[in-house]
């Protein structure tokens, strides 16, 4: 746990320079000049968390990791992660611009040769291939290799995994706490689940990236002093996925400890479509509004409540097999579900009464 101590100091060291930088530049996120309706806060705040989080990862990694290609792809599409989000902070860019980059980071890994090559059937003994089909070719007189399913199902694992995280990040303390628990729990699956065809040291650099999150986590914690902003929010859900996939626990445990955010995502992306708007265009429909909103739930609530989940579903995790982890997110679907058809409800109840 020393990488998890090591990185955690870093992050909690970078944060107040960050926060002075960001101030100084008059970088910050306030709710009286740029009022939105999925806006929590009151005061004006800086982002810059990827700053922080990327920061403390990179420092880390290089003293304490193998450089090797895989290493060197990683640290290079979370750069590009907190450049954009460095940029969002300053000017709040197009969320289809921030997709793409987001499109882009997955390519960079998945191009760097990690990918998802097989799933556990859920419907019986052994496991899904998805190395066939292959394009071969030749380049720089060498030959390579496209398995098709496995680079395409990983791209879009990752990408979903950046806009899911980046969107539960709404109010103090949120997401850094349940990216730091769900890391943790990927470092331990890892000891686990065998699977690394990259020889990479996926345990060491979850528990980094764990230490990393807390340590924002502190300056974030209400009253939060730094806001993760898309940068951090980015990298969160780009690490999970890539540590997910490389940890051998692949879908479905990463699916189990970040199974709130998900069902949410879900749920958020259903309901803008059905109402006729872009699902990547933010509103007050998120779980933790309606927790804020109709529950009348504090911001420390909220965030220990999705600590919690990831905690409790991560540890489950370690012992569940397949076909039971998909019933435990099925089941925490449904509950997220019901709850956010309830609140929507009891909101359109109480503007009728208004």
């Amino acid at each position: 746990m020393w990488l998890f101590i090591f990185s955690f100091l870093l992050a909690a060291g970078l944060a107040p320079l960050v926060i002075k930088f960001y101030r100084s530049r008059g970088w910050v996120d306030d709710p009286k000049h740029h009022p939105h309706a999925k806006v929590v806060h009151t005061q004006a705040v800086p982002r810059g968390g990827g700053v922080v989080v990327f920061g403390a990862i990179l420092i880390a990694s290089l003293i304490f990791l193998d450089i090797d290609k895989y290493l060197i792809a990683i640290l290079a599409g979370a750069g590009l992660l907190m450049f954009t989000g460095i940029w969002d902070d300053v000017k709040n860019i197009h969320p289809f611009i921030r997709l793409g980059v987001g499109i882009l980071a997955g390519l960079v890994v998945v191009g760097s040769g990690i990918g998802i090559a097989y799933v556990s059937n859920p419907f019986g003994a052994g496991v899904i291939h998805l190395n066939q089909p292959q394009l071969a070719f030749w380049f720089n007189n060498q030959l390579h290799t496209i398995w098709i399913w496995a680079d395409i199902f990983a791209l879009l694992f990752l990408v979903w995994n950046i806009n899911i995280v980046n969107w539960s990040k709404g109010v103090d303390g949120q997401m850094p706490g349940f990216v730091s628990i769900a890391a943790l729990m990927i470092g331990f699956l890892s000891y686990r689940f065998i699977d690394d065809p990259t020889q990479f040291n996926t345990a060491h650099l979850s528990f980094i990236t764990a230490g990393a999150f807390a340590g924002l986590l502190v300056w974030n914690w209400y009253p939060q002093k730094i806001m993760p902003g898309y940068g951090a929010g980015s990298i969160a859900g780009f690490l999970l996925g890539v540590l997910a996939i490389l940890s051998g626990a692949k879908v479905a445990a990463a699916l189990m400890v970040l199974a709130v955010p998900t069902a949410d995502a879900i749920f958020t992306i259903s309901r803008r479509i059905i109402a006729g708007k872009s699902p990547f265009w933010g509103d007050r429909g998120h779980l933790h509004h309606k927790l804020l909103d109709v529950l009348g739930w504090s911001k420390p609530q909220i965030a220990v409540l999705y600590w919690s989940s990831s905690f409790l579903l991560g540890f489950l995790s370690l012992y569940l097999n397949t076909w039971l982890k998909l019933i435990t997110i099925s089941v925490v679907g449904a509950t997220v579900f019901g709850f956010l058809i309830w609140a929507k409800l009891v909101s359109q109840n109480r503007t009728h009464h208004i």
